[in-house]
């Protein structure tokens, strides 16, 4: 018996370590974390009912989220949640899905650099400085420290696994979605286009990323 227990040890350490590589084979851009924030900018005051039809699962929201957002939307972008009847600036949520990316046209970044890329970017999209500066605050400590970031805007990869039921339905709406991977060093890809939003109407507004391993 003594001396079968080394190898029923190795054993067991061989499957401990299978094991644990097996869990971590799944590729990390199928572990996405989703932060979106919803502006709801109606022209008038308005009773507004906001659905989330996602293909994941939702791990925060912020007012409660359950299966509807039914809010009190005003112009300058207050919302008063029906159910608590609280003031909210917009309304929040975070999930996890199996989007994958695509990073064949984006930007590379030095971090030290970010600041100004995402101020000038956003602003151009149509962000509004108090969208594009929430947006800042929230990415900006979680960029800025890398030598160079990839950065590339998602808008099918998003939207086809996050789709938004706004009633009444909104005339313009605008989905910002930034995906980022951290590099070491500068590579080379095909910038991509940067188009401008405008705004028209009852507008609603999202904004969103994920970091890419």
């Amino acid at each position: 018996m003594k001396k079968k227990l080394p190898l029923i040890l190795l054993f067991l350490l061989f499957a401990v370590l299978f094991s644990s590589c097996s869990s971590n084979n799944k590729p990390k851009e199928e572990e996405v974390e989703e932060k979106p924030v919803i502006y709801l900018y109606p022209t008038e005051k308005t009773t507004v009912s906001v659905k989330l039809d996602y293909e994941g699962e939702l791990e925060c929201t912020y007012p409660k989220y359950n299966g509807e957002w039914k809010v009190t939307a005003y112009p300058d972008g207050r919302l008063i949640n029906r159910v608590d009847n609280k003031e909210y600036s917009y309304l929040f949520w975070e999930g996890r899905t199996d989007s994958k990316f695509d990073f064949s046209k984006g930007f590379v970044i030095k971090g030290e650099d970010t600041e100004e890329f995402l101020q000038t970017t956003l602003s151009k999209m149509g962000l509004l400085p108090k969208e594009y500066n929430e947006f800042i605050v929230y990415w900006l400590p979680r960029m800025q420290n890398n030598t160079y970031n990839l950065i590339s805007f998602q808008h099918e990869a998003y939207t086809t696994k996050a789709k938004l039921i706004i009633e009444p339905k909104p005339d313009s709406l605008l989905r910002v979605f930034m995906a980022y991977k951290p590099l070491n060093k500068k590579i080379e890809i095909e910038p991509q286009e940067i188009k401008t939003f405008s705004r028209d109407g009852f507008t609603v507004i999202e904004w969103g990323g994920s970091k890419v391993d």
